[in-house]
Parts: C-alpha cells; sequence; structure tokens
C-alpha cells in the first residue's frame, strides 16, 4: 500500500515537473495574440451578459453568456455591441476579418469595393440572428425598446452623403424605409423619433416627426433646404432644428422649433434682437430643451469676415504674428484655431414670452446651466484678466465667478480672482469649489449670496497628502451630493465625510476610521441619473484599497441608516468598479493580481456566490510567467522607500539574474495590476522580460523641489543596491529604462553611476534650458509652467534659479556617460520636443558614446500604430539582450540601416 501511494506521488510530481518544464517563454507574436475584454454590457434584467474579447491584432470575438457563465454565442468580428431596454435584443456591428480586408489591401482594392460593415439583430431568447448588409450607422434607445434605427446603403460606390433610414420593429419584425437622411435622433423617455430627410421623387424633403407606437408620420417642415443640430426632447412633444432654406451660397441659419403640432416655425432668425450686432445664430452650435421644455437653448456667434476675393492666394503673405501681450501664446491659437472657428456662445429662447436672450459673451470663458437650464440664473466664470499668467503659472487657473439672469442676460460678478472652476449641485441651490490655495472645499449659497468655507484642513484634509510639486495640491476629490442638496461627501486620502453645504453642522465621518487603517474608501453608485443626487434609499457600495497590502475590497454602503459598511469581499487583488443590472441585483466585476487575469465575474449585491464569465487567456498556462512583490530600503536622505520586484516563475535564489529598472515617479500602490501583456508604446512588458529570465525593478521616487535629477538618483540607486545585496542580481548585467519623465531620470542616471550596462531612454528631456522655452505642440503650450510648477519641479524660472536647470540637466554632463544608450523619440511628438532626442544623440556621438536613436515617423509622444510599437519592443528587447545576457548583436545595432533601405530592410538578424 505504502509503495503505491508513493508510486502515485512520484507520478504526480513528475507530472507537475514536466508541465512545469513544457512552459515556454513569452514571445512578442504571442502577445500580439493576447486577447484583452475590450466591452462588457448587462442586460436591464440581469440575465445577459456580452462581452467583447479582442487580440491586439486579429479579430475580436463577441460572446454573450449568462451570469451562470453559461454561452449562448459567439460572433468573431463582432463589434459596438448594445442591448435594447427590454433585454430581448443585441444589436452590434460585424466587421470584415483582418486577414479578408489586408488580402484585398494587397490586391489594391478600391476603397468602394471593400467589404462594408453589416449589422446584427440577434434576438436573445430565441438564439436567431438577422444580418443587415452594408450598415453606416445604428441607434438603440437607452431607455425603452421595441425599435431599432439604421441607415445601410444597396450602392457601396454611391458617394452621396445622405443614406436611407430603416426603422425595424424588433417585435413585429416589420421595417420601414425613409430615402436620403442626414440625421435623425430618438427621444429619451417616449417611443417618437425625428429625422431629416433631402427626399427623392416619392418622398417630400424635409424634418419628420415618426410616433413609433401608432405608426403616425408628421412633417413638420416641407421642401430642400440647408437643416441641421436636429434635437428632441425627452418625452417627444417638442423638436427643434436650424434650417437655412434661401439658394444663397453664404448660409444664414434661422432656429425652428415644433411644439407637438402644426408645423415648425421660425422663433429666431438674423434680425432677431436678442443678437449682438454683426452676429449670427451658429451652425455649429447644438440645441438642448431645458428640463421643463419651456426654454431652448442654442448658439450663436460673430459673423466670420467675408473673405477678399479680389486678392490672388499667392499674393497674401503667411505668418503668424505673435504679440508679447495677447491672451493666448499664438501656438495655442494655431492649435485650437479649427475649434475655435466653430465657438459658440449660449443663448435661449424662451417658450411662454417669444423671446430670446443672449446669454454668453465674448467676456466668459465658460457658461453652465443650473437645474437642468430650469433656473432662473446661469453661472459663468472667466480666466481672461488673468490668461498671460497662466503661460507660467498653469493650473489651476485664475477665474472670476458670475451669475446671469436668464431672463435678461444681465451678469454680476459675485467672486472675483479664484483659483477654482466651480460646479453646479444637482437642485441648483449651490455652486461649490476647491479651493488649492488654501486646501478647503466651499460653496456659495446662490438664494443668500452667502459664501461658506466647509471644510478645513484639521478636521478633513482634502488636498493631496502627498503632493510633490511646487503647485498647490489638487483635491482627492468628491463623492457627489446627496438627494435636494442635503450633504455634500468630501474624500480626504482615505475617508469619505458628509459636508453640511453651509456649514451648520460639523464634518460627519461616514467610513470606519480609513486612516487608522490605512485604507481608502471610494463610493460606487450604480446607474446614477444625471442632475440627480444621491438617493439615502439607493443600492450603494465602497470599493476599499489599503495602502500597506495594496489590496482592494468592496463594503455594503446604507446612507439611511447608521451601521457601518459591512465587508462583502476582499482577498489579495486588485478589483475593479463593480457594474450592477439596471433592474435586478446581479453584479459584474474583475479581480486581478500579476498572475491573475481581469476576467469578468458575475454575483450578487452580497458576493457569496460568484462565477467567472470570461477566460480570456487561457494560454498564459502555457508560458513562463513571474511574480510580484514589494521591498523596501532607505533612500540616500534617509526616508523610507518602497518598489515592486518581478521574478521570473522558475527562480532560483542561487542564480545571478540580469535585471532591467522600469520607473516612472511612484507605482508600488500597483502591485497588484495584472500589467496585461502588451508590445507597448514606451515601456517593456513585464511579463515578457519575467518570462525570458529577466527581473524587474520598479522603484518609488519622492522629489525634493529643485532637484529632481538628485531625488531619482537618491531613491532609484539605493533600491537597486538593495536589491543586489539579496544575492541573486548579475551587477555587470543591470540595464534601465524610461520613457518621458522616465526617459529624463534614466537619463540623469547615466552622467551619475556606471552600474547600468544599457540604458533605453524615450522622449527625454535633456537641456531644461531649451525645454523651458519651448512648445507642448500638442496643444501649443508654452512648457515653461512645467519647470516652474508641475512635474519637472524646478520650482523656479531659468532667471531666478539658473543653476539648478543646468545641474538638472544631462545634456551637460554627457561626457561622464559610460553606458550604451537606445533613444527612441518621434519626429511628431507634441509633448517633448524632438530636438531633446536629437540633442541628446549628437552629444552621445560627440562624446564617442555607443548610442542609437529610433524615430517613428510622423508619431506622437509615442508610437501608437501596432506595427510600429511591435518593432520598437523588439529592438528595445535585442538591445537588452545584447549588452544584458551577452546575446549577438542585431545588424541595424551593429552597422544601421541607410536610408535607401528605409522600410525595405529591417535588420533583425543577430551578427555573431
Amino acid at each position: 500500500m505504502k509503495k503505491t501511494i508513493a508510486l502515485i506521488l512520484l507520478v504526480f510530481l513528475s507530472q507537475i515537473l514536466q508541465a512545469q518544464t513544457e512552459k515556454r517563454p513569452l514571445s512578442f507574436d504571442d502577445i500580439l495574440k493576447w486577447e484583452r475584454i475590450t466591452e462588457s454590457h448587462i442586460s436591464n434584467d440581469g440575465k445577459f451578459i456580452v462581452y467583447k474579447q479582442d487580440p491586439w491584432k486579429g479579430d475580436p470575438t463577441l460572446i454573450i453568456t449568462t451570469p451562470k457563465g453559461e454561452e449562448k454565442a459567439s460572433f468573431a468580428c463582432g463589434t459596438r455591441a448594445k442591448l435594447t431596454a427590454d433585454s430581448k435584443f443585441l444589436v452590434f456591428t460585424l466587421k470584415a476579418p483582418v486577414d479578408t480586408v489586408r488580402a484585398l489591401k494587397l490586391k489594391k482594392t478600391k476603397k468602394e469595393d471593400m467589404p462594408q460593415d453589416k449589422l446584427v439583430i440577434y434576438h436573445l431568447e430565441n438564439d436567431n440572428p438577422e444580418e443587415i448588409e452594408n450598415i453606416k450607422s445604428f441607434k438603440v434607445p437607452e431607455e425603452w425598446a421595441g425599435w431599432v434605427a439604421y441607415q445601410a446603403t444597396k450602392d457601396t460606390k454611391s458617394k452621396e452623403k445622405t443614406f436611407p433610414l430603416f426603422i425595424k420593429n424588433t417585435n413585429t419584425g416589420e421595417t420601414k424605409e425613409f430615402p436620403n437622411v442626414s440625421a435623425y435622433v430618438f427621444a429619451e423617455e417616449k417611443e417618437v423619433l425625428a429625422f431629416i430627410s433631402d427626399g427623392d421623387s416619392l418622398f417630400g424633403a424635409g424634418v419628420y416627426v415618426l410616433d413609433l407606437n401608432t405608426g403616425t408620420e408628421t412633417g413638420i417642415l416641407e421642401g430642400e433646404g440647408k437643416l441641421k443640430q436636429l434635437t428632441i426632447n425627452k418625452t417627444g412633444t417638442r423638436v427643434a432644428f436650424l434650417g437655412d432654406l434661401s439658394e444663397e451660397k453664404e448660409s444664414s441659419y434661422s432656429l425652428y422649433s415644433w411644439s407637438g403640432s402644426g408645423e415648425a416655425v421660425v422663433i429666431a432668425d438674423k434680425e432677431n434682437e436678442a443678437l449682438p450686432q454683426n452676429w449670427e445664430i451658429s451652425e455649429n452650435g447644438s440645441l438642448s430643451f431645458s428640463g421643463n421644455n419651456q426654454r431652448l437653448f442654442y448658439g450663436t456667434a460673430p459673423k466670420k469676415a467675408a473673405k477678399d476675393t479680389s486678392i490672388l492666394e499667392e499674393e497674401i503673405p503667411l505668418l503668424d504674428v505673435w504679440h508679447w501681450n495677447e491672451e493666448v501664446l499664438q501656438t495655442v491659437q494655431i492649435n485650437n484655431k479649427g475649434r475655435d472657428a466653430k465657438k459658440t456662445y449660449l443663448a435661449v429662447y424662451h417658450f411662454n414670452k417669444n423671446k430670446s436672450v443672449q446669454l454668453e459673451t465674448e467676456q466668459f470663458t465658460g457658461i453652465r446651466k443650473i437645474k437642468d437650464g430650469d433656473a432662473d440664473l446661469l453661472f459663468a466664470y472667466s480666466n481672461r484678466p488673468y490668461a498671460v499668467q497662466e503661460m507660467w503659472e498653469g493650473s489651476p487657473r485664475h477665474n472670476d465667478f458670475y451669475l446671469l439672469d436668464i431672463n435678461t442676460g444681465k451678469a454680476e460678478m459675485i467672486k472675483k480672482d479664484c483659483r477654482a472652476t466651480p460646479s453646479v449641485s444637482p437642485e441648483g441651490n449651490f455652486l461649490y469649489w476647491y479651493n488649492a490655495m488654501d486646501t478647503t472645499w466651499n460653496t456659495y449659497e446662490i438664494s443668500s449670496g452667502r459664501e461658506y468655507k466647509i471644510t478645513t484642513s484639521k478636521l478633513v484634509q482634502a488636498a493631496n497628502e502627498l503632493n510633490d510639486v511646487p503647485n498647490p495640491p489638487y483635491p482627492y476629490g468628491s463623492a457627489g451630493w446627496l438627494k435636494g442638496d442635503e450633504a455634500f461627501l468630501v474624500y480626504d486620502r482615505f475617508d469619505i465625510w458628509k459636508v453640511d453645504p453651509t456649514n451648520s453642522i460639523e464634518p460627519v465621518l461616514l467610513t470606519p476610521k480609513g486612516r487608522d487603517q490605512k485604507t481608502s474608501y471610494r463610493l460606487v453608485r450604480f446607474n446614477p441619473k444625471p442632475y440627480k443626487g444621491i438617493d439615502p434609499e439607493e443600492t450603494l457600495i465602497l470599493k476599499a484599497h489599503n495602502e500597506v497590502s495594496r489590496a482592494d475590497s468592496y463594503y455594503g454602503f446604507d446612507l439611511s441608516k447608521t451601521k457601518k459598511p459591512e465587508l462583502l469581499y476582499a482577498g489579495n487583488y486588485r478589483l475593479g468598479t463593480p457594474r450592477k443590472a439596471k433592474n435586478k441585483d446581479v453584479l459584474l466585476f474583475t479581480r486581478e493580481n500579476f498572475q491573475t487575469y481581469p476576467n469578468l465575474i458575475a454575483t450578487g449585491l452580497n458576493f457569496k456566490k460568484q462565477t467567472q464569465i470570461s477566460d480570456a487567456a487561457p494560454q498564459q498556462n502555457e508560458f513562463l510567467w513571474g511574480t510580484a512583490e514589494l521591498i523596501t530600503w532607505r533612500s540616500l536622505d534617509g526616508r523610507i522607500v518602497e518598489g515592486t520586484l518581478h521574478k521570473p516563475e522558475n527562480f532560483d535564489p542561487n542564480k545571478k539574474y540580469p535585471m532591467i529598472v522600469n520607473f516612472y515617479e511612484k507605482s508600488s500602490q500597483g502591485l497588484l495590476n495584472y500589467h496585461m501583456p502588451e508590445n507597448h508604446r514606451s515601456t517593456v512588458d513585464y511579463h515578457y522580460y519575467t518570462s525570458n529570465g529577466y527581473v524587474i525593478f520598479n522603484p518609488d521616487v519622492y522629489y525634493k523641489e529643485g532637484y529632481p535629477g538628485e531625488s531619482a538618483f537618491n531613491c532609484v540607486m539605493p533600491g537597486v543596491s538593495a536589491v543586489v545585496a539579496k544575492g541573486f542580481i548579475d551587477e555587470e548585467r543591470i540595464g534601465a529604462q524610461g520613457h518621458s519623465w522616465g526617459g529624463y531620470q534614466v537619463a540623469y542616471l547615466a552622467t551619475r553611476t556606471d552600474m547600468f550596462a544599457a540604458i533605453e531612454s524615450g522622449a527625454p528631456v535633456v537641456n531644461m534650458f531649451s525645454a523651458y522655452g519651448g512648445i507642448r505642440w500638442s496643444s501649443g503650450l508654452n512648457r515653461s509652467f512645467q519647470y516652474e510648477h508641475t512635474q519637472s519641479r524646478i520650482g523656479k524660472s531659468i532667471w531666478e534659479s539658473p543653476l539648478r536647470y543646468l545641474e538638472n540637466s544631462p545634456l551637460f554632463t554627457l561626457d561622464k556617460v559610460k553606458t550604451p544608450i537606445l533613444i527612441m523619440h518621434n519626429d511628431n511628438d507634441g509633448a517633448v520636443p524632438w530636438y531633446q532626442g536629437i540633442e541628446y544623440f549628437i552629444g552621445l556621438r560627440r562624446q564617442g558614446k555607443p548610442a542609437w536613436l529610433l524615430n517613428y515617423n510622423d508619431a506622437d509622444h509615442w508610437p501608437t500604430k501596432v506595427r510600429d510599437k511591435h518593432d520598437f519592443q523588439i529592438r528595445m528587447a535585442q538591445f537588452f539582450d545584447h549588452y544584458l545576457k551577452d546575446a549577438p548583436m542585431p545588424r541595424w545595432m551593429k552597422d544601421g540601416i541607410p536610408a535607401t533601405k528605409k522600410g525595405i530592410d529591417m535588420g533583425y538578424e543577430l551578427v555573431e
């Protein structure tokens, strides 16, 4: 008997060992096939869960299951899924397979001959899918069911911009067709649809309202013209749109309204007395009804200057004039030119007074409705008096606050020069804002005109306690308002506080002393309604995160009772934010850690019975994976610092491993992150490198104002030494990798230590002098604010503290570098000017240091195309493998790639 048991154990152990040896390292081609869950939906009745598995390269799969994990159907190439409100149908797009499209492109197939998307309407109960060819668009009502609207074309070669509209009754299968529709919209609460048609020989052009229950079709405007901005109120009883029925080349739009019967009428046009001189109703302004339907909001704008047709284009000088004191830097103006050309200013039409009022003017930076536009006041703010200083101050912005009378347009300033942008409480009783300068939450009671400071740092520490940039700290945020504006729920680092909006009562702690437990609590609301506060009777959950263990948990939370939150679920996981079926107590959530894929899990409100729904990465068991652990050390300036250490799955403490140090700022709270395998745009893939025998070390960094480079050195290098002291790291085979801010820091470290055998530095700033005066081209913003106040942390201008800029710039000490450097910096970088990477490369080349520069043409701050990311990961791995594993050098590193062979010769092959 004993021999038999021993034999069984021996066989069992040998199988485990065999399984272990059968595992293989992860490759970049394997990663391309790795599937993510990029869509997930739960039906209102809780009976169906729909999700999409999407590989980095290849075709997605749309999968339909029940909360018990029973798969009903799956559709290759399915995407953009919508569940109907009655939970009977799934509507989605079916795209052509990637391989099919690729093969046709290789044959130089014309665009009009390429396969078009299909629409699938799938009956969830009887498993019956209906496919509709050549789909252009579709809409599904959110709050009611029974109909689907879609546009499809019979002639794929047609160059028309309008398409037939089909409205399908999902209960009877009956379909109505309307020709050449340019816009269509469902009412939110009632079975009504409005659309604009260009008409045909059998159907007149115009605007129509269709009552879907009765089938009644009402033409509310007949005739051809330019018709835009179609909108319908929630109940389908009012419709509005912009129209120009003239045949003039220059458009002049009027505002039309339909009030449930008869024809649509013009309620405002270019002659309207409310319009400022030389202004017009703008075709770019969206329309919206107030909550009570008594008002219609629309957009106006100054008329555009007419172009001088007597001058040839070639006779007009092309230049930009930069003015020292203009509000917005010229580069920002150029960047926003298209948006600013379409900027509109809010106006309102009062139905009960038959009167328009211009509300917003060029004086204001922004404007917001109060109580969905039903209130007699609006809130506006203006940054314009302070706009110039924003170039170096950054955020938070200075603003003046105003209240506007919705009946007259008259504005009253209620607060001057506050560094905040207020919001409005759901019931419209209060404006509220966080004041970064004294770290307090504040309210303004609209009815009384009184301002209240509702928190103080003595009790509620609303400001970020870990702020380490030379700028006022941002708040931890808020959970929202209670129903009726009764109270405001504010977060500190750990807890939730119930705060009285007039400061009549001291703040009340709602959570179980998270500060004592080092646990932060955040509120989860299910299906919240816009403009509605939190009902104490609604189902709520707290998501908690422990800063010590890094683990998450869920708590039941009842605002209507005084009992403490009840622990529902906890584990050594990072937990996703759960979602609930609208009409059933069925939840969907995810859990993950470094080894555990974040699959979808169905459960009830008590989390007791859980069913895994998805299995998106079953192949993970085929690969050598890795582990994650937390380590601690002391920085050179005496601070306790933490970081994460990731080891190979088959880790042997008696071996010596190569290590890559990868960091940005602080990442250790992400200890339990899964790290979805990806051919990343800018960083090493942790699973690839641990699978291929590397150790990855990610240290936190604490910064001292004025010394960002030295701060990185003080935190990172003792951390590296602490890991080396454990005995399993090969000191001669340590690399470092970082991008953007991380790229700067590893570039700085290369000038201070020769501990690294290889460094990849992506999009780094190496010359803070030239970067200070540079431009972030994606926004047009000058870069000075980030050195004086944000991430770069110098805290002074170049004139106030030039030595800080010198000392923190790696460019000026490149002669100290002894490490081979791989740089990735792209010629269309909108965040860090490309010349920084060039200065870095030229400096290293001038010093005779081994260096390579990868420039992905037309790519931004990082490559975004799969082909470029895949290429970058291959080259970075070959670079590290050569210097950290003694692998042969690839030909692109040894000889380079001549411009004449660009796109032809990849140079991947290794050279002995």
